[in-house]
């Protein structure tokens, strides 16, 4: 079961990832974590980054170790990450590696409410984010194979995982659009007709309230 963190918001796993390499000032944090890509890896928003740096210091997992101020420039903290931060960003990373979390994606809300739309229409759009899935995967594999010769696969292994995600839901589209389109598809019929009819048909309408009452 995931723990409840004093600091929830991966921002701050992300800043206690930075200053385990050594102190900085906000801005180098935004810096070094913009440079390995970590908005990508944990959907960072840069307007909470002072927010979370101020929660963290609050909490005791980093502190200042420094300020300073460069002639007209604001002044600027230098931050270290303390032992109590050390111990919270390696339990953190354990718990991430080894708790499943559940997630809502975008594509699985979607998936929940296509019956409101007509099975050709849905195919067509099925169609379009495949073809997106498969750019991306190209573009990823372009990156990774520019990338391996020199860089560790150590740092490279979000990106495999990014590339198996998207390749197992490359697959999976695939399938479900081959069952649209060559009518494999169980209910297409019905599907098309409650649509085609403006509402839902006798028997979908019993399966409808079948699902309700077993809620």
């Amino acid at each position: 079961m995931a723990k409840r963190r004093r600091v929830a918001n991966l921002l701050g796993l992300a800043v206690l990832s930075a200053l385990a390499h050594r102190p900085m000032h906000p801005y180098e944090m935004a810096a070094a974590l913009r440079g390995w890509n970590k908005e990508h890896d944990m959907g960072i928003k840069w307007g909470t980054l002072y927010t979370v740096v101020g929660n963290l210091a609050k909490h005791g997992l980093i502190e200042e170790l420094e300020s300073s101020r460069q002639g007209r420039r604001p002044e600027r903290t230098v931050y270290q990450i303390t032992e109590a931060g050390r111990e919270e960003l390696i339990d953190w990373t354990r718990e991430l590696l080894r708790v499943p979390h559940t997630e809502f994606p975008w594509f699985r809300a979607g998936l929940s409410v296509m019956a409101v739309l007509p099975p050709d229409d849905v195919a067509v759009l099925l169609a379009d984010r495949l073809a997106a899935i498969r750019k991306e995967i190209a573009t990823l594999q372009e990156l990774h194979d520019r990338d391996s010769p020199q860089v560790p696969r150590l740092f490279l292994i979000e990106t495999e995982y990014d590339l198996a995600m998207l390749r197992a839901e490359e697959g999976w589209i695939a399938a479900l659009l081959d069952e649209l389109t060559s009518g494999t598809f169980p209910g297409l019929a019905e599907w098309r007709a409650f649509h085609e009819a403006g509402g839902l048909s006798a028997e979908m309408k019993e399966l409808a309230e079948e699902k309700i009452t077993d809620i």
